[in-house]
């Protein structure tokens, strides 16, 4: 039971520095594409969002969870909960920093920590629950 926990407090750490990376990823792009194209905003967040979720669906399905299950399916499941995350997350950081006036920075914040909690969550108990630790990576340690 002990090596359990080891292994999941690890793959929660993985998970995190790969999120961490991720949101560098997704703030330098929407930057790179605001400031030198001078898009919308839309556009800009949501090309960012896309490499910040490929990228991070890419090294936690290889390195957190380390998973040799279907990609192409992993990836629908992950498209699944942004579909739903995606518009809720913006609605309600909208309505806190618009109506309530909320600092749009802790907002952020706030919706990049529920990203975080809900997506480990959702891709630990979901998308690799029955392929944990079944890829080449896993089965060599």
């Amino acid at each position: 039971m002990r090596k359990e926990r080891k292994a999941e407090l690890l793959r929660s750490i993985k998970f995190l520095l790969f999120s961490v990376s991720a949101g560098v990823i997704e703030a330098g792009a929407f930057a790179l594409l605001n400031e030198l194209l001078q898009w919308s905003y839309w556009p800009c967040y949501l090309i960012a969002l896309v490499l910040s979720v490929v990228w991070n669906f890419t090294l936690n399905r290889r390195y957190t969870f380390q998973s040799a299950n279907n990609v192409p399916v992993a990836m629908c499941k992950v498209l699944a909960f942004y579909c739903v995350f995606t518009p809720l997350s913006t609605l309600l950081g909208s309505y806190l920093a618009d109506t309530l006036l909320w600092n749009e920075y802790l907002v952020t914040a706030l919706n990049m920590i529920a990203n975080f909690v809900l997506e480990f969550l959702y891709d630990r108990f979901y998308v690799f629950r029955d392929s944990i630790d079944t890829n080449d990576r896993a089965r060599r340690a």
